[in-house]
């Protein structure tokens, strides 16, 4: 007896013996028995008899239809009777489909007559696997039959995929409620749907020449779940990417290019306005306490230090190279850092393959492999990594230190990650330029700040993930202990187009970018902007300890939108308990709204802010708060600002700890305010209702998936 494995590979050398790119449909089934994949049951029967035999084997009803090669329309030909109920019946329909195909052509070559168990009610759903050029082997489900087309309702994670991954699919479409059971209908068995999934999601991993698989429909019963219908691609040159870096490896390099006891500066430059004057003057005026080596063909020495005319010369270590020089000179001072044995080099220089030279871009990547010297960029504006005093970069040092770590793929983007963080005050322990992605990627940069003990979150904006697997398998484990958030560009197939002009970068389908970051534990950002404020407020908020949110507001108007914001972004608010409610109307007036939110109404003083507050943290029930600020002369912006502050010290004194945000609505003075409280570990917005909640899903994501909760 062939096991699953040989059963397969045999079926696939004869398809690859004649050259076809597919399966025929006995094939398929063939495969699908092998792995366990339910399809119908069938048969060929020789005689009438043995048609009745093989029906009641199976069970009624059964399709019959004549096998015949020399009858390709078998129900014009009379060949396919359904619905068969009895053994007398599949007696009778076998003479009749016989009658009719001899009438239909007399000379036919008849091979008998197939059996087929027929498929009745169910749901209707696609099981399916797609390859994927930067993720690899992707299992897709969704619903199936005519509509697959038209709703696009389908969800995809990587294989093989575990069955917490198939259960977590059957949820991930948008018509889950149909396999619930709508109108009277039966649910489905979940558990026989999530196996074909994980038997799917194994088979293509097993096989990587599999490089698209279709089991449409799939009927999903109350009692199992059965493919009607088996399509099978093939590609024999089908080649997987070669497995990434041991993790290992890729920290100790990152270690040496991130913490430094010694930088060269290649196309140092006394000259203002030059890139390598700039990345100079940034080095000293960081306040970086390594040695600094500029590399000049002419100069003795440049701002105050001895300049060497290639890195070779330098008597010191060197763990990176910056390099400042044109395009076209980088491959030849590339190969005196691998005989210098330097480990990382910084390619500031563009002119490579975003500008139409991919040839010189491969050059590099070549002579980076040959002496194992890791390139970051080219095409980049740098990296800063604050708990070093490092600023090697040609953009203004930065030096309010803290613990995100950031990076772009882009320039522009990278320079409003300074800009922001400068404004917002808001601490970095790394800002990094990916740009062309020649070599280190965010994977590599995900491995480094793991372990990083000054890193405690990391946010990336990417055009496109040139390792989507790696990527996703060192998000999954770093987002058990750091957050992981995402801004992917592209993610419309217009910005699709802005990105694979932009960088050489193919946006693949937004899909599955979407499914495998979360299957991940990556919190995605949806723009800029919310990268920024996540990168700045996450990394503030305590971890919540539950689910149920509490609203406390000073205006109704906010109360609603905030608890639009509530289910905007995931969040539960919590169902108000009789002795709790009781308990905040002892606070607010009697024309206040009680329940959640609790609306203690405008004109209240300070004491009724810091009564209901003091409340909502000291009631283990409430594991988290949103505050809706309105501005008022009875309680204006910085009193409240400085009571809520007080308030938190006290009970995170008393051992409570919870989450809270705020949104203050008011005139320009509520800015200090929010600043004030942000500063004091609330994050807080001044004219938005939407932000402070965004951050607090944000954290709850994490948490989730982190599985602190």
């Amino acid at each position: 007896m062939l096991n699953s494995k040989d059963a397969v590979r045999k079926v696939l050398d004869a398809v690859k013996a004649d050259k076809r790119t597919s399966l025929t449909a006995p094939e398929g089934k063939l495969v699908c028995d092998a792995y366990g994949i339910p399809v119908p049951k069938e048969g060929v029967a020789k005689s009438a008899a043995e048609a009745a035999k093989l029906a009641d084997g199976m069970g009624f009803p059964v399709v019959m239809k004549i096998v015949s090669p020399d009858i390709l329309h078998k129900t014009e030909a009379g060949g396919v009777i359904v619905g068969v109920k009895t053994a007398a019946d599949a007696e009778k329909s076998y003479d009749t489909i016989l009658a009719n195909a001899k009438k239909y052509k007399a000379d036919a070559k008849i091979e008998g007559i197939q059996v087929q168990q027929m498929l009745a009610g169910g749901t209707e759903v696609i099981v399916g696997s797609i390859t994927d050029g930067s993720f690899g082997k992707l299992v897709a489900f969704g619903l199936g039959g005519v509509l697959v087309e038209v709703l696009k309702d389908i969800t995809f994670r990587l294989a093989p995929a575990t069955k917490d991954d198939a259960l977590s699919m059957l949820d991930g479409i948008q018509s889950h409620d149909m396999l619930k059971g709508v109108r009277g209908g039966d649910p489905v068995n979940r558990d026989a749907l999530a196996d074909v999934i994980v038997k799917v999601s194994k088979l293509v991993s097993d096989f990587p020449e599999i490089v698209e698989l279709d089991l449409n429909p799939v009927f999903a019963t109350k009692k199992d779940a059965i493919a009607a219908d088996v399509r099978i691609v093939v590609d024999f040159d089908y080649k997987p990417r070669p497995a990434p870096r041991p993790t290992e490896e890729i920290v100790v390099a990152m270690n040496r290019i991130m913490q430094p006891k010694g930088v060269a500066v290649i196309g140092a430059s006394a000259e203002d306005g030059k890139i390598g004057n700039s990345v100079m003057k940034n080095l000293i005026n960081g306040g970086y306490k390594g040695e600094i080596y500029p590399i000049h063909p002419k100069a003795p020495e440049i701002l105050g230090y001895k300049a060497y005319k290639s890195v070779k010369d330098v008597p010191g270590v060197i763990d990176t190279a910056v390099f400042a020089i044109p395009a076209k000179f980088v491959a030849g001072a590339l190969i005196e850092c691998g005989e210098k044995k330097i480990p990382g080099a910084v390619l500031i220089p563009s002119g490579f393959a975003e500008a139409g030279a991919p040839e010189l871009q491969a050059e590099i990547v070549e002579i980076g492999k040959k002496y194992n010297v890791r390139l970051m960029g080219p095409n980049i504006y740098g990296f800063y990594y604050t708990p070093a005093n490092l600023c090697a970069t040609f953009c203004t040092a930065y030096d309010v230190k803290g613990s995100a770590a950031l990076s772009s793929q882009s320039g522009g983007i990278g320079m409003a990650i300074i800009g922001f963080s400068r404004s917002a005050k808001m601490g970095v322990s790394a800002i990094v330029g990916l740009g062309n992605k020649s070599d280190i990627d965010e994977d590599d940069l995900l491995a480094f700040f793991e372990q990083d003990p000054n890193t405690s979150l990391i946010a990336q904006h990417c055009e496109d993930l040139k390792d989507g697997r790696a990527f996703a398998e060192a998000a999954k484990r770093v987002s058990k202990t750091k957050p992981v958030i995402v801004l992917k560009a592209g993610r419309t197939s217009a910005g699709a187009k802005a990105a694979a002009s932009h960088t050489g970068a193919l946006a693949g389908n937004d899909k599955i970018y979407e499914d495998v970051l979360k299957q991940s534990g990556v919190i995605r950002a949806r723009s800029l902007r919310q990268l920024l404020e996540f990168a700045r407020g996450v990394p503030v908020l305590p971890t919540p300890k539950g689910e149920n949110i509490l609203i406390i507001t000073g205006a109704g108007g906010s109360g609603v939108l905030l608890s639009d914001s509530v289910v905007d972004n995931g969040l539960s608010l919590m169902a108000m308990p009789p002795d709790l409610d009781a308990a905040f109307r002892k606070f607010i007036p009697p024309f206040g709204a009680a329940g959640n939110p609790v609306d203690i109404t405008g004109g209240e003083p300070p004491i009724t802010y810091v009564n209901t507050v003091k409340l909502g943290l000291s009631d283990e029930r409430i594991h988290a708060l949103i505050l809706g600020y309105w501005h008022t002369i009875v309680t204006p912006p910085m009193v409240f600002a400085r009571n809520m502050v007080e308030v938190k010290k006290e009970m995170e004194a008393k051992g409570f700890v919870k989450p809270i945000v705020a949104s203050l609505a008011g005139d320009v003075e509520v800015e200090e305010a929010a600043e004030y409280l942000y500063q004091n570990g609330i994050p807080s917005y001044a004219y938005s209702t939407e932000l402070p909640v965004e951050v607090l899903g944000a954290k709850y994501k994490w948490a989730r998936g982190a599985g602190l909760l």
